[in-house]
């Protein structure tokens, strides 16, 4: 019964701190991808380019070979994907966006599950920036 209790048990907090998200929305009235909901399992950040078109390119190409990704949207100037967690296979939905008028690109990446990613979103903004940089 303890054995019973013991295996229940992880399977039960992580229940109970669940948030459970809609996909990613897209865009919002202005034409940004959406705002993070919750800020301790979501990431989004703009980066301004000379080349946004080029740019956009190369980062959903990164992106598109990251583990466990799959592209589920893709259009001339947005890039939807699903990034599912190693272990446990949580989704986590990684968003790309280019604003031409503006010379911006703008990434959001954002658990569907749960109050906290431990800092798995940033971890991959940043490495989809730092990969886009190295070239």
């Amino acid at each position: 019964m303890k054995r019973i209790a013991y295996c229940l048990l992880p399977c039960l907090f992580i229940t109970l701190i669940a948030i459970h998200s809609n996909p990613a929305m897209a865009f919002t009235g202005e034409g940004t991808l959406s705002e993070c909901a919750v800020n301790t399992n979501c990431v989004l950040v703009e980066w301004e380019f000379n080349n946004v078109k080029e740019m956009h390119e190369q980062i959903v190409d990164v992106a598109s070979h990251l583990p466990r990704t799959k592209a589920i949207e893709q259009t001339d100037n947005y890039w939807h994907a699903v990034v599912r967690s190693l272990i446990f296979r949580f989704p986590d939905d990684l968003e790309i966006l280019q604003i031409p008028s503006k010379g911006i690109i703008q990434v959001r990446s954002a658990s569907r599950v749960g109050v906290s990613d431990l800092g798995v979103n940033r971890k991959r903004v940043d490495t989809l920036f730092s990969r886009l940089t190295k070239d």
